[in-house]
């Protein structure tokens, strides 16, 4: 099964244990610590659209991409809910480009790490540089091999894997530990009916902030 097809699965199922139902306080400490508020900004994997919900309200003009209809759906539900304007597409982002004006901010929780192939985290990395600004930033979670994990959680990818893909289109601005929410079985969760139940834990991530290297 391609990683494309496992994510549209997964939403079927409903065994995404990333969807916490909030935004990611990584997402709102960098927006907050860097100035960048107001720009079009990209989210890659949006799921359900709390991140992109939270950018819209922080005054971005969002589009958020996803390969899951049914997390689409979710997401559109939900910022008309919330009263804001996010600009929702289906789109396989590892194959494709969006046909808008570049971005000054691009955001993804979890999709870079998602792939296996040293070629795939660097095409997605290129691509991400083809929809930047120049000077614009690039905020990545990917799991963080160094952590000892006792459970589940997200894919592990090493500093040397996160260095190798991005740094032929980046400047590396920072590279670092931080925690990420993660949905994870309760102690008495057997595949019952209350299978879906949240327990938050953080899991160790580590975080990537990038610039566009400005070549011209």
């Amino acid at each position: 099964m391609t990683t494309k097809d496992r994510f549209i699965n997964r939403y079927k199922t409903g065994d995404t244990p990333w969807d916490t139902g909030k935004p990611d306080f990584n997402l709102i400490e960098t927006v907050n610590g860097h100035p960048i508020s107001g720009c079009r900004a990209l989210e890659v994997g949006c799921g359900t659209g709390d991140n992109s919900i939270w950018l819209a309200q922080n005054g971005f003009h969002v589009t958020g991409t996803d390969l899951s209809e049914i997390a689409l759906n979710k997401a559109r539900k939900k910022a008309t809910e919330a009263n804001v304007t996010c600009d929702f597409r289906l789109v396989d982002f590892l194959q494709s480009s969006i046909e808008t004006a570049h971005f000054g901010f691009i955001f993804d929780r979890g999709c870079f790490h998602s792939f296996n192939a040293e070629d795939d985290r660097e095409r997605f990395a290129n691509n991400v540089a083809n929809h930047l600004k120049d000077a614009g930033l690039w905020l990545t979670l990917a799991g963080n091999a160094d952590e000892d994990r006792k459970g589940p959680g997200p894919p592990q990818r090493s500093a040397r894997d996160i260095v190798l893909a991005v740094e032929p289109y980046f400047v590396s601005r920072s590279l670092g530990n931080g925690d990420v929410g993660f949905i994870v079985p309760g102690p008495d969760m057997t595949g019952g009916e209350n299978r879906n139940q949240e327990n938050n834990e953080f899991v160790d991530w580590s975080f990537y902030h990038a610039k566009w290297l400005n070549s011209g």
